[in-house]
């Protein structure tokens, strides 16, 4: 466990170091620089707009972090050859793995959060409130977003020990946008009667196969407070269970390819 825990460290520091919080101070600026034109609009309209435009970018920047900071993980220790020393030490493959998977994804998770406080204040000051009641709610976007991007992370870390980095990019990219987009449209294949057989075949092997990430965005109910997710608390943790199983599957599957692997 101390050799998980230190390298988690350390792959969080070294993350630090590539200055991709940088990234959130672009974020703030361009929060600041878009909220005061939204004071032409009406105040429900200016609701909305802020609040999607926000969540969408947050979730747009922690998809390019998640990647970014996970496809390089393993190759970089193998080009650098620091993983030899590191092996050399009483260090099991899969404790290095999942330190480096851990150390990533706390990284994201703390870009994330910052992201977040940053959402509700632009959103306190435009809105000119301090009601936690209205502000509050707000984090539960990013909050499941998280487990969005720590299950596309474990896909870029599962295949990290596979494909080259650059290949791996536009891969977990692809498979992202698979699973974002077209999870609703797959589900309805199997919803509907008048759907040929062996689309739905095709429609079911996917879901099987691929993580349905849009299962993990929530932020309609909070752009638009009319609409309710019914029973709410139960969907939230019904959908985080299922990324934190996904993310085992996948960590254990790139576990047991990384033991195989020459390095």
């Amino acid at each position: 466990m101390n050799a998980i825990v230190s390298i988690a460290r350390t792959t969080f520091a070294e993350a630090i170091r590539r200055k991709v919080l940088f990234i959130i101070f672009l974020i703030g600026v361009t929060f600041l620089a878009v909220a005061p034109g939204l004071n032409v609009l009406s105040a429900r309209q200016e609701r909305t707009v802020l609040v999607g435009f926000t969540l969408g970018v947050i979730q747009l920047t922690s998809a390019l972090i998640a990647i970014v900071l996970t496809v390089y993980l393993i190759p970089n220790e193998i080009e650098r050859r620091t993983i030899y020393t590191i092996l050399c030490k009483p260090v099991r493959r899969w404790q290095f793995f999942v330190g480096k998977y851990l150390g990533a994804v706390t990284a994201l998770g703390v870009m994330m959060a910052a992201m977040t406080v940053l959402l509700i204040i632009v959103f306190a000051l435009q809105q000119g409130t301090r009601d936690p009641a209205q502000l509050a709610p707000l984090a539960k976007g990013p909050l499941m977003f998280f487990f969005q991007m720590s299950l596309l992370a474990a896909v870029a870390m599962c295949l990290s020990a596979m494909v080259q980095p650059i290949l791996n990019f536009f891969l977990t990219g692809g498979i992202y946008l698979v699973g974002t987009l077209f999870g609703t449209i797959f589900e309805t294949f199997q919803e509907n009667r008048g759907v040929h057989p062996v689309t739905k075949a095709i429609s079911q092997l996917v879901m099987s196969i691929l993580p349905n990430f849009g299962k993990f965005n929530v932020q309609n109910p909070l752009i638009n407070p009319n609409q309710q997710i019914g029973n709410e608390s139960m969907y939230y943790i019904g959908t985080a269970l299922y990324g934190v199983v996904y993310i085992i599957i996948l960590l254990l599957i790139g576990i047991l390819v990384f033991e195989r692997k020459e390095v």
